[in-house]
């Protein structure tokens, strides 16, 4: 697997936020697989690492279950754009 830097997963999790548009998320493994189809689950702990720092800068949401959460929530969380 070719290395893929943070700013490719900033560039990816943005831009799928912003193909769903305002009030439609998305789940982060999609972020990986785009990124890497064959081999995604290894970046799904950076894929939440960027998330983490995007949300904390107010350009992404994490939510679950329609309500605002941490990145470290148990279970499954889903992306979006802000006050999505």
């Amino acid at each position: 697997m070719a290395e893929t830097t943070a700013e490719q997963i900033a560039a990816c999790l943005l831009e799928l936020a912003e193909q769903r548009g305002a009030g439609k998320t998305f789940c982060p493994s999609e972020a990986a697989r785009r990124l890497s189809p064959e081999d995604w689950r290894p970046l799904m702990p950076a894929i939440r690492s960027v998330a983490t720092r995007l949300a904390e800068k107010g350009g992404l949401a994490i939510t679950q279950a329609g309500r605002p959460a941490s990145i470290d929530a148990k279970g499954p969380i889903r992306l979006g754009l802000p006050d999505c």
